[in-house]
């Protein structure tokens, strides 16, 4: 008989600025609504965040992409349990390509917040660190405490990659941030900054 699972107390607008006290030597990747304006309150919707904004299950994919073409920069993704339940086998895809420089984290509220707040698959019987094992990454960590997430910190620097952290926060509210919502200068501006770091 398997263990109850922690009941999650982490708040995710607090998550982020404990495992990347400097967004600035990242290059970011963020999935949908709620990852999207948790990243760029971090950033201040920086030249080195991208938004997959309208693009559910794309942000794991458009990391490897990114990590496999800038090997000299880090790179970090960061979604939603949703989003990547949409496209979990991307995350075999990552553990074959291994690259490098490649880290994901995945906030998971179990539920859909942007529908209405409906308890998703992550809130049963659903285990994306299992599953990401299970693809062959080389390093899972499941984060449930404020002393889970400092070892979280560490474990994105020090653990083979590529890396997942999955992060399971209590379901309120993302970072109250409006970012730019305008696509082409959005990609235009992080080119530059992947030119420059990458």
């Amino acid at each position: 008989m398997t263990a109850p699972t922690p009941i999650p107390t982490l708040d995710r607008r607090d998550v982020l600025a404990v495992l990347f006290p400097k967004p600035d030597d990242t290059l970011f990747i963020s999935g949908l609504a709620g990852s999207a304006r948790d990243t760029a309150g971090l950033t201040g919707d920086g030249a080195n965040l991208f938004t997959m904004a309208g693009t559910m299950g794309a942000a794991v994919p458009m990391g490897l992409g990114l990590a496999l073409s800038a090997p000299k920069a880090q790179v970090a993704v960061i979604t939603g349990d949703g989003e990547m339940l949409m496209n979990v086998g991307a995350l075999a895809t990552v553990a074959t390509m291994a690259p490098k420089n490649l880290s994901i984290v995945c906030i998971d509220n179990g539920c859909h917040g942007e529908t209405g707040g409906q308890p998703g698959h992550t809130a049963m019987n659903t285990d994306l660190a299992l599953m990401a094992k299970g693809a062959g990454l080389a390093s899972v960590m499941t984060a449930n405490t404020a002393d889970d997430l400092a070892a979280g910190a560490k474990f994105l620097i020090e653990a083979a990659a590529p890396r997942l952290l999955v992060v399971r926060v209590t379901d309120g509210p993302p970072t109250a941030f409006v970012r730019n919502l305008d696509p082409a200068e959005c990609r235009l501006r992080f080119r530059q900054a992947t030119l420059g770091g990458g």
